[in-house]
C-alpha cells in the first residue's frame, strides 16, 4: 500500500508537470494563436495615450477626510430633520389628541402615588382607580368653581375701584408736568370708544371663535379624563404592549429606560405641585394681609402659572402687582412686588433643589428655550408640556448612554493576565434614578414575550 500510494503521488506530480508546461507554452509569445492574434490588432495611433500613463486617483480620495465626514453627518442630518417634519406636522394635524393625551400622563404621574397606597392597602385595582381618579377630578372643579364664585362675588367692586384708578390717573395726568390737557383725555376715549364700536363684527367673530375654542376645550377635558383612567388602571399593560413594538435588539435599553422615565415624570409633576401650592398660599396671604382684592383667584392664578417655569411666575406676579395698583396705592403695588419677588427667591434657590432634586434638574437656558418652542407648537399647553418632556428625554439619554457603553464593554474580549484584570475598565453605572418598585401583587417579571423586562 505505501509504494501504490507513492507511484500515485508520483503520476499526480508528473501530471502537474506538464498542464503547467502546457500553460506556459500558451502564454508564451512563440506561441502560434498569441501571434496571430497580435498581428491581427492594428496598432495604436500616436495621439493616444500611452498604456503605461498614471491612472488619475479616485474622486473619494481626493476629498479632505473632514469634508467626507461633514458630507457623511450632513445627508444624515438632513433625513433626520425631515423626519421631524413630519413628526411635527402629524402632531399639529391631530394636536388636540397629543395635549389631552399628554395632560392625562401628567395627571397620572400625580394620581399614580395615592392608586399605588390604596393598594397596598388592600383595595382592589378597580375601585382603588376609581376612587383616586373620581376625587381628583371632583377635587379639580371645586378649585374651578371656587375662583369663579370669587371673581363673580369680587367684580363689582374691582370693576368700581377699577374706576377710580382710572380718575385718579386722569387727574394725574392734568396735574402732572406732561401738561395733558382734558380735551385731549376725551379725545382718546372718544378714539377707544368709535375703535370698539367699529369693529364689531371682529369681535363678535373672535366671540365664535371664542364658541369653538370651549368646544375644544371640552373634547380635550373629555379625553384627557378618558385616558387617566385608562392609564390608572392599565399602565403597565400598556407599557407592556408598547415594547413589542420595538426592535428586539433595543428592546431591552428601551425596557429598562421606561421606568426610570416614569420616576423622573412622577418626580417633577409632584415637586412642581408642591412648589406652587407653597407660592400660591404664601404670596396669596400677602395679598389678603395687604387688603388686595380678589386675593384668592390671584393666588389660583399663581398656581396655575409655575406649572409654566419662569414665564408663568413673571405674569402671575405682575398681574398681581397690577391689580394692587389700580385697586390701592403705589406703596401696596410695591408692597405686593416685594412679596412676590421674595416668595420667588426662596423658590428658586431653596424649595426647586430641595424638593425637585437632581433628578429633574435642567438648565436655566434649556428651560427658556423649551418653553419657548412649546408656546410656539402648541400655545400655553405646550409650554407647560415642554419642561417635563426636556426632563423625561435628559433621563432617556442618559440612561440608553450608559447602557450602550456597559453592552460594549461587556461583548468586548475579557483581559489577559495579572496586570490586564487589574487595570481593565469597570462598566459605568446607570445615571438615572432607578426604577420604582413594583406593586406587591404585580412582582416584576421577565416571563412572557421575548424581550420583556421588568415594569
Amino acid at each position: 500500500m505505501p509504494d501504490w500510494l507513492s507511484s500515485v503521488g508520483a503520476e499526480l506530480t508528473r501530471l502537474g508537470e506538464r498542464l503547467e508546461q502546457r500553460r506556459a507554452e500558451a502564454e508564451s509569445d512563440d506561441d502560434p494563436i498569441t501571434v496571430a492574434v497580435r498581428d491581427s490588432v492594428p496598432p495604436l495611433p500616436a495621439y493616444a495615450p500611452s498604456a503605461t500613463a498614471k491612472r488619475e486617483p479616485d474622486p473619494a480620495t481626493a476629498i479632505p477626510w473632514g469634508m467626507r465626514v461633514a458630507g457623511e453627518a450632513a445627508w444624515r442630518l438632513l433625513v433626520l430633520g425631515a423626519l421631524l417634519w413630519v413628526l411635527m406636522r402629524v402632531i399639529s394635524t391631530v394636536q388636540l389628541v397629543v395635549v389631552a393625551f399628554v395632560v392625562s400622563l401628567l395627571i397620572t404621574a400625580l394620581l399614580q402615588p395615592t392608586v399605588a397606597w390604596l393598594r397596598r392597602s388592600g383595595v382592589p385595582r378597580g375601585p382603588a382607580t376609581a376612587l383616586t381618579a373620581v376625587a381628583g377630578f371632583v377635587l379639580m372643579g371645586l378649585v374651578g368653581w371656587f375662583v369663579v364664585w370669587q371673581v363673580m362675588e369680587n367684580i363689582d367692586d374691582v370693576s368700581d375701584r377699577v374706576m377710580d384708578g382710572i380718575n385718579e390717573l386722569k387727574r394725574w395726568l392734568l396735574d402732572s408736568p406732561f401738561h395733558v390737557t382734558e380735551a385731549q383725555i376725551n379725545d382718546i376715549a372718544k378714539t377707544l370708544s368709535d375703535a370698539v364700536g367699529s369693529n364689531t363684527e371682529k369681535i363678535t367673530s373672535a366671540g365664535l371663535q371664542g364658541l369653538t375654542v370651549i368646544l375644544e376645550l371640552l373634547t380635550g377635558m373629555f379625553l384627557a379624563m378618558f385616558s387617566t383612567l385608562f392609564l390608572l388602571y392599565d399602565g403597565p399593560k400598556i407599557w407592556h404592549w408598547l415594547l413589542k413594538f420595538v426592535p428586539a435588539p433595543a428592546r431591552e435599553g428601551v425596557a429598562g429606560a421606561g421606568p426610570r422615565a416614569w420616576t423622573t415624570l412622577t418626580a417633577y409633576v409632584r415637586g412642581t405641585v408642591l412648589v406652587a401650592l407653597i407660592d400660591a398660599v404664601f404670596i396669596g396671604l400677602g395679598l389678603y394681609f395687604l387688603s388686595v382684592p380678589l386675593a384668592v383667584p390671584l393666588a389660583v392664578f399663581i398656581f396655575l402659572g409655575a406649572f409654566i417655569p419662569l414665564v408663568g411666575a413673571v405674569i402671575s406676579g405682575a398681574l398681581a402687582v397690577v391689580v394692587a395698583l389700580v385697586t390701592q396705592d403705589v406703596f401696596t403695588a410695591l408692597m405686593v412686588l416685594a412679596v412676590v419677588l421674595g416668595v420667588q427667591q426662596i423658590e428658586g434657590h431653596v424649595l426647586q433643589p430641595f424638593i425637585l432634586g437632581r433628578a429633574v434638574r435642567v438648565h436655566p437656558l434649556g428651560v427658556v428655550l423649551a418653553v419657548a418652542a412649546g408656546g410656539l407648537v402648541a400655545g400655553i399647553a405646550g409650554a407647560v408640556v415642554a419642561v417635563p418632556l426636556v426632563a423625561v428625554t435628559n433621563t432617556v439619554v442618559g440612561y440608553l448612554r450608559a447602557y450602550s457603553q456597559e453592552q460594549e464593554l461587556r461583548n468586548s474580549p475579557p483581559p489577559h493576565g495579572a496586570t490586564a484584570y487589574a487595570t481593565a475598565p469597570v462598566p459605568p453605572r446607570p445615571v438615572a434614578p432607578e426604577a420604582p418598585a413594583a406593586e406587591p401583587d404585580e412582582p416584576p417579571t421577565t416571563s412572557g414575550e421575548p424581550g420583556d423586562g421588568p415594569r
